[in-house]
């Protein structure tokens, strides 16, 4: 049964007591609370550098801090000074070492390129000339100067760099060497059965050797030359870097133990005397070590180089000459040359001229050169027989002129009585004779220059590290006293 509940309140007009929903309560109000602050922003990380040049920083500030410093900077200066004179000697010790057994070994090599050519070129036609009376001397000495030049380029190709000047100027000249050869067979063969066209097989053997083959071993010549030049230039540069850090590593070295003295009243500090005279060693031995060794390279490219250059511009002037002198009589004056005046004249007889000339220039240079009677007397001896060969030659040339051919050609050849052959063997040998002097005389020179920087190198990093480690432990002495 249900009841009613009762109540004083009319329920309201509409009302349905059974499917109204029931009122909740009211939340009483509640006390405001103040909203919770924003988190405080964290600093960024500091990077390990920054700590540590805080620390540094801090360091500085104590004595103990200063020291470590300054100990930790004079080692390392003392040991970059002898690494940077370590390596520029090492750099002009080989350089040094390449001038001796490399570079200049090859330039004397491409002169006995050209002055190889050159002497088969003058042999193949003196042969021609003597025709069936060659003798085998004189076939024997063509042969072997092509054997030498064909040995000199395996050997110059071995020790060029591929893809260079030089490698390409090698590889020309290999492959016109057999042409060459095959030329001068053909003009010997057919100059022994007596007929004529010898003469122009011989003539274009000779315009190829002039024309093409001498001059890209001129050009060998040059190159390596200058090789020699830059690896000259390198061996005696003055290494400033290491002498400089040399030189600022003395004065920290003075600046420490002074302030040392002023704060401790002691005159030295043996830690840091030691590390003051092994850079001080370092340092002289690398002026003094440097300046010997550059007088030795200028003086073994001064009464070296230069003489060697100037003796085989003799030689292959000599040998110029005398293949002219044999082709004027080959050719019989068919190869003429207009002069600037319009004066016709024998090309070949116009060439012996200019290179007897040329040789006579290059026997006063290399006079002028010579620096002790040794190098002197074999360059007057060949300046003696280059006079007689010019007179002997004005008789020949007088004879052809005459139109007596054989009386000509047998004071060139040798048969005659005072042939001009004998003159140019005798230039020739005294030239060879000055070659190998002053060969003898560069390779003294620029010896005694290498040697006198063995060591220096080595000794610079050792002397370094004894150093640091003196400056490292003369710092450390001090540093027990605040403990």
């Amino acid at each position: 049964m249900t009841q009613t509940p009762k109540s004083s309140t009319a329920p309201p007009p509409g009302h349905d007591p059974v499917h109204s929903t029931p009122t909740m309560p009211s939340v009483p109000p509640q006390p405001h609370r103040p909203a919770a602050p924003d988190p405080a922003p964290t600093e960024p990380r500091r990077t390990a550098f920054a700590e540590g040049f805080d620390q540094l920083r801090a360091a500085a500030t104590t004595e103990p801090g200063r020291l470590r410093i300054i100990g930790a900077l004079l080692a390392l200066l003392v040991i970059a000074f002898g690494a940077i004179a370590a390596w520029q000697m090492t750099e002009r010790a080989s350089a040094a070492d390449d001038v001796l057994n490399r570079s200049q070994p090859l330039t004397s090599d491409a002169a006995d390129i050209y002055r190889s050519l050159a002497d088969a070129n003058t042999a193949a036609a003196s042969g021609y000339l003597a025709g069936l009376q060659e003798k085998p001397a004189m076939r024997e000495g063509y042969e072997t100067d092509i054997r030498t030049a064909a040995a000199k380029l395996v050997t110059a190709a071995a020790n060029s760099e591929p893809g260079s000047t030089s490698a390409h100027t090698i590889a020309e000249l290999s492959r016109l060497l057999p042409e060459y050869n095959g030329l001068v067979e053909t003009a010997r063969a057919n100059n022994r059965q007596g007929y004529p066209v010898g003469g122009a097989y011989l003539r274009a053997a000779n315009e190829m050797m002039q024309q093409k083959m001498l001059p890209a071993a001129q050009k060998l010549h040059e190159t390596e030359n200058q090789r020699l030049r830059d690896d000259y230039a390198d061996a005696k540069s003055f290494p400033w870097a290491a002498a400089g850090l040399g030189i600022a590593a003395l004065a920290c070295l003075a600046w420490a133990q002074r302030r040392n003295y002023q704060r401790t009243n002691r005159v030295l500090n043996h830690g840091l005397v030691t590390a003051t005279a092994a850079a001080t060693v370092v340092l002289l031995w690398l002026a003094v070590g440097h300046t010997v060794a550059r007088v030795g390279l200028n003086d073994s490219y001064d009464h070296g180089v230069r003489s060697l250059n100037v003796l085989h511009e003799a030689r292959i002037a000599s040998l110029t000459a005398r293949s002219d002198e044999n082709l004027a009589l080959v050719r019989r004056g068919a190869d003429t040359r207009t002069l600037d005046d319009d004066t016709v004249v024998d090309a070949y007889e116009w060439g012996y001229d200019r290179e007897i000339e040329a040789l006579g220039k290059a026997l006063t240079r290399a006079a002028g050169l010579a620096d002790d009677s040794a190098g002197r007397k074999p360059v007057q001896d060949a300046n003696g027989f280059m006079k007689i060969w010019k007179d002997r030659h004005g008789i020949a040339r007088d004879d052809n002129d005459s139109g007596n051919y054989q009386a000509a050609r047998d004071r060139v050849i040798g048969t005659a009585k005072e042939p001009t052959s004998v003159c140019f063997d005798n230039v020739d040998q005294a030239l060879a004779t000055a070659l190998k002097h002053e060969q003898t005389e560069f390779r003294q020179a620029a010896g005694d220059g290498r040697d006198s920087l063995t060591g220096l190198p080595t000794g610079a990093a050792v002397l370094a590290v004894l150093g640091a480690a003196g400056a490292v432990l003369g710092i450390g002495r001090r540093l027990s006293e605040y403990r």
